[in-house]
């Protein structure tokens, strides 16, 4: 891999890569000194020209782990404001040094654009474009889910995938870039995937897109559910009446409390409730529900830092090779294993540093 933008085309092979290696960061996460000299003189840029507190945070964290450099650069207050073109702003970045940049932009393909140019020679990650994508949201939630679905099945999770996992994602699917790169994520790990939401709130051509459609959350339930994903309404990219109210909203496709019983009336047990945050509570999902002990809320965005470093590592470390896509069959291919291997000696070395 050079560049992380979609996981439309992330194949099967690269994703568990991905996820494989996360494994091993989360270890870091857990030690006393929770840093890597792995990228120690590379420079990251976290390049946002939009508003974004988890995204930026658990970027600048994974980074700084991994003992890279970061410069954060938010386009307000910046040249930006004053008219500066995303060319200009990353041929200035490059002269600067940077190894990677990971962009948050309003127009979707912005990331794509910035990979495909010479106007930088660094390692682009898109970190949400417009309504497009969000790649590493995706990774974190199926790392996530992984887990989950590995822990039930008593089995590892490294090198595992999704396969006969049954997951619903409900909501503002029309203006959610997370619920895109969730589509093809999860299609691509094994999973079933279904859309919840009313009509006006998918987008069109969705019925191209390898999952399937309701407009009943309680049916769908019924049909049974490993994972529940609430998005967020993104009321500020709306500019028309998408339902009548918020009441009705949450009535019909929210996850309140009455719909949190009804997984135990319903026999789903081990059934867990998801949110990319931030969330509106008392609209997509209740309080209840949002605190309740299937909610995997904070183990998505303590998973986030971990699988940001495995995206991080794996574009900078300078093994950019495809892992063979036929070693995939419950455990890890050899391209996770050279990965695995950098790794330890990374990880030995700070052992012995401290």
């Amino acid at each position: 891999m050079k560049h992380l933008l979609s996981t439309e085309d992330l194949s099967l092979a690269n994703a568990i890569r991905i996820l494989d290696t996360a494994e091993e960061m989360a270890a870091v996460g857990e030690r006393e000194v929770k840093k890597l000299p792995a990228l120690r003189g590379r420079t990251v840029v976290n390049l946002f020209f939009e508003d974004s507190t988890r995204t930026r945070i658990s970027f600048e964290a994974a980074a700084k782990r991994l003992s890279a450099d970061v410069i954060n650069f938010a386009a307000k207050g910046s040249s930006v404001s004053k008219g500066e073109s995303l060319k200009d702003t990353a041929q200035t970045l490059a002269a600067m040094g940077a190894d990677a940049v990971v962009i948050r932009h309003w127009a979707s393909g912005a990331p794509h654009r910035l990979a495909a140019t010479d106007w930088i020679d660094a390692a682009v990650i898109n970190a949400g474009d417009g309504t497009h994508e969000h790649p590493t949201q995706a990774l974190l939630d199926a790392f996530t889910m992984r887990r989950h679905w590995a822990q039930l099945h008593g089995t590892p999770s490294a090198g595992a995938d999704l396969k006969g996992m049954r997951v619903a994602i409900a909501g503002d699917v029309l203006h959610s870039r997370v619920a895109r790169s969730n589509v093809w994520l999860l299609r691509t790990l094994g999973a079933e995937v279904t859309l919840v939401a009313p009509p006006t709130l998918l987008p069109i051509g969705v019925g191209q897109w390898p999952c399937s459609v309701s407009y009943d959350m309680d049916e769908t339930l019924a049909k049974g559910v490993d994972a529940v994903m609430m998005l967020r309404v993104q009321g500020e990219r709306m500019n028309a009446s998408f339902f009548p109210t918020t009441r009705e909203y949450s009535r019909r496709w929210g996850f309140d409390d009455n719909r949190l019983r009804a997984l135990d009336t319903l026999g789903l047990k081990d059934t867990i409730i998801m949110h990319p945050g931030p969330m509106n509570r008392g609209l997509e999902i209740s309080s209840a529900a949002a605190d309740s002990p299937r909610s995997t809320v904070l183990a998505q965005v303590r998973n986030g830092v971990s699988v940001r470093m495995a995206a991080l590592y794996l574009l900078l470390s300078g093994d950019t090779r495809e892992p063979a896509a036929t070693a995939y069959s419950g455990t890890a291919s050899s391209g996770t294993a050279s990965s695995s291997t950098a790794y330890s000696n990374a990880a030995h070395s700070t052992k012995e540093s401290h």
